[in-house]
């Protein structure tokens, strides 16, 4: 959303710049279609992490908060990043497969919600 500053000539340099994360980016992953998490979730993780890495530890401390979160059959489940569609390399880093900072992963499993809920 663009911002259009009341003060001509305000400018200012964002806090949430990657230089600010000690070496770390933030990544946002979300799951489609289950509504116990109304958005996706902010990581700051090293662009060195693999996607292995990044699914099975720093997502599972989060998601599997949710009844079906070690049900997923991860070979069913389709991938977003930035809204286009993408295929993760398990044994790849964050930054070899072109997942930046403040990059949005967002995945979908077959089904639709606990219960249905996200129909």
């Amino acid at each position: 959303m663009a911002v259009t500053a009341l003060k001509p000539g305000y400018k200012f340099e964002p806090l949430d710049l990657q230089k600010n994360f000690h070496g770390n980016q933030l990544n946002y992953v979300g799951w489609d279609h289950h509504l116990m998490f109304c958005a996706p979730f902010c990581y700051p993780v090293p662009p060195t992490l693999t996607f292995k890495e990044l699914r099975d530890t720093v997502m599972a401390e989060a998601f599997s908060a949710h009844p079906m979160f070690n049900d997923i059959n991860w070979d069913e489940a389709t991938w977003l990043l930035d809204g286009k569609p993408f295929t993760p390399k398990l044994d790849a880093s964050l930054a070899e497969q072109g997942v930046g900072h403040k990059s949005v992963l967002r995945f979908q499993t077959p089904d639709r919600g606990y219960q249905n809920a996200g129909v």
